[in-house]
């Protein structure tokens, strides 16, 4: 597991076993989380969405506590995730790391408590697994939105992302500190 420059965003990349037959991963290993970061993740729920070239979805976060873990996978196409920092007061609040997740790196990304996700589709599809700590619960969900000048994310956009209308109406990073709304670490 490699650490990202955002503490409790780590890039899990699989050992691929490849022969005539296809391939076989580890896409999780709990014991290497649990090595990695000293915590488990607990699943909860298991969600997986299917999204189109151009879609953007999040910025998400769950309000803290009890917060939101995730374990993120692409299993068919590819994406450009990101990981947000939305916890105030942390050394790294409001900066941001992407990485890609394809069906040929397989390689997964997990996202402790209070960190904010979203995601790309740069594939024609893409299938998108989330492996969860807490289930879904509307009244701790929020999202920033990810086209946030403030936060700038470079995403590599040829023509306007298919956003959500919650994704759309989200407040900027600023928004939602002024009101509140912004775990703490």
């Amino acid at each position: 597991m490699k650490r990202l420059s955002i503490d409790g965003a780590l890039l899990y990349t699989p050992r691929i076993h490849r022969d005539p037959r296809g391939d076989f991963l580890e896409s999780f290993r709990a014991a290497d989380l649990r090595e990695a970061t000293g915590s488990s993740l607990e699943l909860a729920q298991i969600n997986c969405s299917v999204s189109r070239r151009g879609v953007l979805r999040g910025i998400h976060f769950a309000d803290v506590p009890p917060g939101q873990a995730k374990y993120v996978m692409c299993v068919a196409g590819e994406v450009l995730d990101v990981v947000v920092d939305v916890r105030t007061g942390s050394p790294t609040f409001g900066q941001w790391e992407t990485v890609r997740l394809d069906e040929v790196s397989r390689c997964g990304l997990y996202l402790a408590e209070g960190l904010g996700h979203g995601f790309l589709t740069l594939s024609e599809s893409a299938t998108v697994l989330y492996a969860c700590s807490t289930g879904y619960d509307p009244a701790r969900e929020h999202g920033i939105h990810p086209l946030d000048p403030g936060l700038a994310i470079d995403w590599p956009l040829t023509d306007e992302p298919i956003l959500s209308a919650k994704d759309a109406a989200a407040p900027t990073l600023k928004q939602a500190l002024d009101l509140g709304m912004l775990p703490s670490c």
